[in-house]
Formats: structure tokens, sequence, C-alpha cells
């Protein structure tokens, strides 16, 4: 695979190279590139920041962990059903996706019911 330098000129305007990977499928081998638009005047010497702290996807690796300590049932009501993970402290509250103390296990009719607001 080409190396790419840090920073990516198109068309289009510049990017940042913040990840690359391989699929395989039973034909070929895909190449995909994860891409940052560079905004304004940016130094390409230094490592692009991602702010990590802000993104309301929650981690894989959190879930396992809130799975496990919750039992993988509502912690209001047991149920083992139409389980969403919900954030403590909401996400668009300031609430942070990054760690398991911030999120839970909920059914849907107690996630619906609690909305954005923080126990």
């Amino acid at each position: 695979m080409k190396r790419f330098a840090q920073a990516y000129g198109h068309t289009t305007g510049f990017f940042h190279l913040v990840d690359a990977w391989q699929e395989h499928d039973e034909h070929r081998v895909v190449y995909k590139f994860k891409l940052l638009a560079v905004e304004g005047d940016e130094d390409f010497a230094q490592p692009v920041h991602m702010d990590a702290e802000r993104r309301r996807i929650i981690p894989t690796a959190v879930k396992l962990e809130v799975w496990e300590r919750d039992g993988g049932k509502c912690r209001l009501c047991d149920a083992h059903d139409e389980l969403h993970f919900d954030h403590i402290v909401p996400f668009s509250r300031g609430g942070t996706s990054l760690t398991a103390e911030n999120v839970q296990l909920l059914c849907a009719r107690h996630n619906l019911q609690k909305r954005d607001y923080i126990e």
C-alpha cells in the first residue's frame, strides 16, 4: 500500500489522514481511509487532534463493561428486551461516552421516560 502524507491535498481542499485499513471480500481487497477536513491554516507537522471526549458514540469496550456490570438487564426494572445504552449525565449536557460510570442499561420504556434528565 502506498504511504500517504499526514495531509492529503485534493481539488476540494486538504484533509488529514487519521486512519486507514483494509477490508476483504470474496473478490478483492478494499482500502478505506478516514479523513478529517483541514479548517483554516494548520501546521501539518503537528498530529491531528480529535476531540474524543465529545463523541456521542459509546465505544465497544465501554458497552461490554456496562453490559457485564448491569447483568444484561434494565437497571430499573430488570427487563431483558429492548435495551438501550443510556448516558446517566446526558451527552447533550456534557456527559461523556468514554467511561462506564456514565453509561447504564435501560429498557426502551425507562430510557424514553428519562429523556435528557439527570437522575
